[in-house]
């Protein structure tokens, strides 16, 4: 499948269906930190990047198939609010599920009314605000040149003052770049001009485009939890997987062009489809030359290559 793909586990939502409407790695970040690594497509024009039909036909085939989901989240290989028929996808998706559709953005396009406006349509939105100037921004999230921090953000606060669903926010925090003391204050005293539902802390788990992106320890995400009254997710959510392909290689494909898997994620995944022989397909993806395999903290993470 080009655009539906798990399950997966999230440790927000539960069993998200994803929802890829836009080409890989098209983003306008290219964030240090980004589990599918560097943007090969920077911009920062939305576009109709696939037609609405081919999109919804392959939703519709999966709903079809009764599985078991808990949400469907548009989301995928980059930044959905850059697909221009966001709202209408939405619309078209709530007619074919009662269970909740959520949004996960960078936010660079909510001082956009018309990417707002399409957002009023998800029941959750879960926006990131990693950065807390104009350098940190430049930093951490490396933004197409026609972005400003300061808009950015009053977009992030102009749409939580009329959104009507809940909006869950999330700080990803990287060891020496965003977890001292003064950057924790600086991301309080911005929080307190949002209207948000909840707030998230991550930090990187999984192999991030540059190794400058470090994970924070443990007691200092506790630390900044408290001091932001934030919920910590920085553990692993690693059983859920699944897919609808069936063929066991194509499926664990589909999954990993969007959503990196460890080498104990893709045995519960194989395990989980009763395949006969899961170290035959795992000595096809170590001879596949589309993916990669990184030692992350104490993990071997299997993602595809960038540029691919």
């Amino acid at each position: 499948m080009q655009f539906v793909y798990g399950p997966v586990p999230s440790r927000r939502l539960g069993k998200s269906l994803g929802i890829s409407p836009i080409p890989p790695k098209t983003c306008n970040y290219s964030c240090i930190y980004c589990q599918l690594g560097r943007t090969n497509h920077m911009t920062n024009e939305r576009a109709w990047y696939f037609p609405m039909e081919s999109i919804m036909s392959e939703f519709e085939e999966v709903m079809r198939s009764n599985l078991s989901y808990d949400a469907v989240t548009v989301v995928g290989e980059g930044e959905p609010t850059l697909y221009a028929g966001l709202g209408r996808l939405i619309e078209d998706i709530r007619k074919k599920t009662t269970k909740p559709i959520a949004v996960i953005t960078n936010g660079a396009l909510l001082y956009e009314q018309k990417v707002r406006e399409d957002l009023q349509y998800a029941d959750i939105v879960l926006p990131t605000m990693d950065a807390y100037n104009e350098s940190s921004f430049r930093k951490i999230n490396r933004p197409h040149r026609e972005l400003d921090f300061k808009e950015v953000q009053w977009g992030l606060e102009e749409f939580s003052r009329n959104y009507n669903g809940k909006l869950w926010v999330e700080i990803m925090l990287i060891r020496g770049f965003n977890d001292d003391d003064f950057s924790l204050k600086r991301y309080k005293e911005m929080l307190h001009k949002i209207h948000f539902d909840k707030i998230y802390l991550n930090t990187p788990v999984r192999p991030p485009a540059e190794a400058c992106a470090r994970p924070v320890e443990s007691d200092r995400m506790q630390y900044a939890s408290k001091m932001l009254g934030a919920i910590a997710i920085d553990m692993l959510a690693q059983e859920g997987f699944q897919s609808e392909i069936g063929d066991d290689y194509e499926a664990l494909m589909s999954i990993i062009r969007r959503h990196p898997m460890n080498q104990f994620e893709i045995a519960s995944f194989l395990e989980g489809r009763n395949t006969s022989d899961p170290q035959k397909i795992l000595d096809k993806m170590d001879n596949d030359d589309k993916i990669v395999c990184l030692k992350y903290r104490g993990y071997l993470t299997y993602r595809m290559k960038m540029g691919d």
